[in-house]
């Protein structure tokens, strides 16, 4: 499986803070085999952040992308906005799976806004920025994610039977 990694953070972008959140995500796909096709840091730009979800999805770059940042609720916040602009199905099960394992955790988990969904034959999920937030929202989801990806690249098994 091919993933592509997008650290969206003003600050990481500018060199003034090592993106941990990016790092570990790359671990964690390292650990299930799968192939990191590309990373980048972005800024909290919106256009900056559709655009580049459209150029790999677009070019099938990647089978999955996997952001993380910018899901808050601060003014530069706009990963979620960027990603419904771009995405053309929304898969919800993969949103509410990450809220319900991040509230296991911290009742602050409710203030994440990370959007989950599909452009073309791209699935596009949202993280949260942080190491911790990565990893759980990570474990929520990592044993359905495979699955997914071969239901869009046009799988026809039951989804049972697994």
């Amino acid at each position: 499986m091919r993933v592509y990694i997008i650290t969206l953070s003003d600050k990481g972008y500018e060199g003034n803070r090592r993106d941990k959140s990016g790092e570990r995500l790359k671990e964690l796909c390292s650990n299930h085999g799968w192939e990191i096709v590309g990373y980048r840091i972005l800024p909290d730009d919106k256009v900056m952040i559709e655009q580049t979800l459209m150029k790999i999805t677009d070019d099938n770059l990647a089978d999955i992308i996997f952001t993380t940042g910018g899901t808050g609720v601060s003014p530069r916040d706009v990963t979620p906005e960027a990603t419904l602009a771009v995405i053309e199905k929304r898969l919800h099960g993969i949103e509410i799976a990450m809220m319900v394992e991040s509230l296991k955790k911290t009742p602050r988990a409710i203030i994440s806004r990370a959007v989950a969904g599909i452009r073309k034959e791209t699935v596009i999920i949202n993280f949260p920025g942080s190491v911790k937030a990565v990893e759980e929202n990570f474990k929520a989801i990592e044993q359905a994610i495979e699955h997914l990806v071969e239901k869009l690249q046009g799988n026809d098994e039951d989804c049972g039977r697994r």
